[in-house]
């Protein structure tokens, strides 16, 4: 972008602009680290969230199965309960993936990039009030 760095006459004004710059910077540099930690943290949290919620549709679909042909009795109470459980845990699972999946991934990933083109734009005001700054 550019700049009206010519409009700026003392180095005063260089110092008080490089200053705001650099706790700007500083500002972003932590965020950026701290969503490149939730990054990574999403990443795997992802992964594995599918992973559990493949294997639990698995022991429905098998506990479905199983029901189908067993008689009446305490045995079927007991996989109808044990069914039950494994759809509340698959409701579970199927909100934290909104939560922590690879929706709330990509989300994070382009906070990331924002937050870096964010920094190279402070960097290069930085370079050009350092360079006017130079010239006074």
């Amino acid at each position: 972008m550019s700049y009206s760095i010519n409009k700026i006459t003392q180095i005063a004004d260089c110092d008080v602009l490089l200053t705001w710059a650099e706790k700007e910077k500083a500002d972003l540099v932590f965020k950026r680290t701290s969503v490149e930690r939730l990054t990574t943290n999403y990443s795997s949290t992802s992964l594995e969230i599918d992973a559990i919620l493949q294997g639990v549709l698995a022991e429905i679909a098998a506990v479905e199965a199983v029901l189908n042909v067993l008689p009446e009795g305490s045995t079927k109470e007991t996989e109808k309960k044990r069914k039950v459980r494994l759809e509340y845990k698959k409701f579970l699972l199927e909100n934290r993936k909104e939560s922590y999946g690879t929706v709330a991934l990509l989300e994070k990933e382009l906070d990331l990039q924002r937050l870096s083109k964010e920094l190279e734009e402070i960097d290069a005001f930085i370079t050009l009030v350092t360079q006017k700054k130079a010239s006074l």
